[in-house]
């Protein structure tokens, strides 16, 4: 599955105008935890391997997501590889064993809106980083990449985002704080 999304820069404003008119799926904490391959540099391949901890409505899941290359240069659209994990503890264990390392983990709070047509926007409030906003579509294909890209666009210009990024919070948060770790 390919992950088509979009990332801006948001303020109260964006935020508030999502709320007012777009149902919201739910409040979540995460805790999302990257690790470095032992023999592959992912900053210069620029793939991620994280293990996700969701907390919502007193429920606990955990996912593992190996997020390939992007693939379009206007948007972050990956390749996406997630599956469930029942104990995350251990998932950590087993690629501490196999020489991974763990190089952050980063907090966020983030509210899930639903839009139309499988589309979703995340309002994310990052700790270190700040407020964004999110837009997301799964393509089967890499047809679907550019018109998709194009109207998650429109759609973030018309709430008000006036400034995009393609980094990841990890890359975000390792620029400013002087290090540029080896894993996205």
């Amino acid at each position: 599955m390919i992950e088509i999304e979009v990332k801006g820069y948001a303020d109260d404003k964006v935020f508030e105008r999502v709320r007012r008119n777009f149902k919201l799926i739910r409040r979540e904490y995460h805790e999302d935890t990257y690790f470095q391959h032992p023999c592959r540099n992912f900053a210069e391949t620029d793939e991620a391997l994280r293990i996700r901890i969701r907390k919502f409505n007193g429920h606990f899941e955990a996912f593992m997501t190996y997020k390939g290359p992007k693939i379009d240069p206007n948007s972050k659209t990956r390749r996406e590889i997630e599956v469930p994990l029942s104990d995350p503890d251990r998932h950590v264990e087993i690629l501490e064993s196999l020489g991974f390392e763990e190089v952050m983990t980063i907090e966020k709070t983030r509210e899930k809106y639903y839009v139309d047509k499988g589309i979703l926007i995340m309002l994310d409030e990052v700790e270190g980083l700040g407020k964004f906003i999110e837009i997301e579509a799964l393509a089967e294909s890499e047809e679907a990449v550019g018109e998709t890209v194009k109207i998650l666009r429109e759609i973030l210009i018309s709430l008000g985002v006036k400034k995009f990024e393609r980094r990841s919070y990890l890359e975000l948060i390792l620029e400013k704080e002087g290090s540029h770790g080896e894993a996205r």
